[in-house]
């Protein structure tokens, strides 16, 4: 072995980055989250997540500033409801998910930030009573290309999310995902791997997370009673060891509930408090930054 394979074997990766998701305060960015994020970059975290819904564009480029001045990077999460449906039979519907879906990338980009992940996929609990039909996928394919498009011109990447079967019919497994991916076929529509879901629709973390690990580029890091991770019965090491495996090194972002905003709470049926925020906020990078280290290669 020479001395440069020598000191390149002894110098470890740099671990992923960490975010944290403002939902488990609110769904409504504002002047009131600087604070809270200027906490967050103190306590160790790399970015923050945020919800993207209609807000003028100024309001997130006014907080994207804010979070530049803190040293903090973002990601972005979004959900599309039935009149934004990329998985309608109506073209009508199909043409306004992507003209919607432009304006979260443009909101996404007016706040810095590098990734827009959610079930934007299809409308958010809202089903056909039948299973997934591959029109279905290839209508969504669709909008996702051409949005596509659209976010490359931004440098977004866009990971769509499945969820878990009480709140989406479209994407539920990984294998499902992975296969939205591939007839989307486009390089800035990718993955996420959420835990929260995949302890419910997955049959072994493994399995599911080297099924996407071709697409996977967003990781959310949701215990199973979305609370703080690391308390609840998620199977943390495997997840941890995996990612390690196929050598994952982008965000891992926590995403937590509380009843803060009622009106998100009630919303996606959070009906009482699993941990207070700046516990799940503390306590979470510790467990995260531990597992990293554990499994560091």
């Amino acid at each position: 072995m020479s001395l440069s394979d020598s000191s390149s074997a002894s110098t470890p990766k740099p671990l992923s980055p960490v975010g944290f998701n403002l939902l488990v305060w609110t769904a409504a960015i504002s002047e009131q989250m600087n604070p809270i994020a200027d906490r967050l970059k103190a306590i160790g975290y790399d970015g923050v997540e945020c919800f993207i819904d209609t807000q003028d564009v100024a309001v997130y480029q006014k907080f994207g500033d804010h979070l530049k001045q803190t040293g903090l990077q973002s990601t972005c999460v979004t959900v599309v409801g039935p009149d934004t449906n990329p998985a309608s039979e109506s073209a009508s519907i199909r043409q306004q998910a992507v003209e919607h879906l432009k304006g979260v990338v443009d909101r996404a980009h007016a706040m810095g930030a590098s990734v827009i992940c959610g079930p934007f996929h299809s409308a958010f609990a809202t089903f056909t009573r039948r299973e997934p039909q591959p029109e279905e996928y290839d209508r969504s394919a669709e909008v996702l290309h051409t949005v596509g498009d659209y976010a490359r011109q931004a440098g977004i990447v866009l990971t769509p999310e499945a969820l878990n079967r009480f709140e989406c019919y479209l994407c539920n497994t990984m294998e499902q995902l992975a296969e939205l991916v591939r007839r989307t076929d486009h390089p800035n529509v990718r993955a996420m791997f959420d835990t929260h879901h995949a302890n419910m629709e997955e049959k072994r973390f493994p399995d599911a997370i080297r099924t996407i690990a071709p697409y996977l580029a967003h990781v959310h890091i949701s215990e199973n009673d979305r609370g703080t991770p690391g308390d609840g019965h998620i199977p943390w090491d495997d997840t941890f060891r995996t990612l390690a495996e196929i050598n994952y090194q982008g965000w891992m972002t926590i995403e937590a509930f509380t009843r803060n905003d009622i009106d998100f709470a009630n919303s996606i049926n959070v009906w009482r408090e699993f941990s207070s925020p700046w516990d799940i906020a503390e306590n979470g990078l510790k467990f995260i930054r531990s597992m990293q280290t554990k499994y560091a290669r």
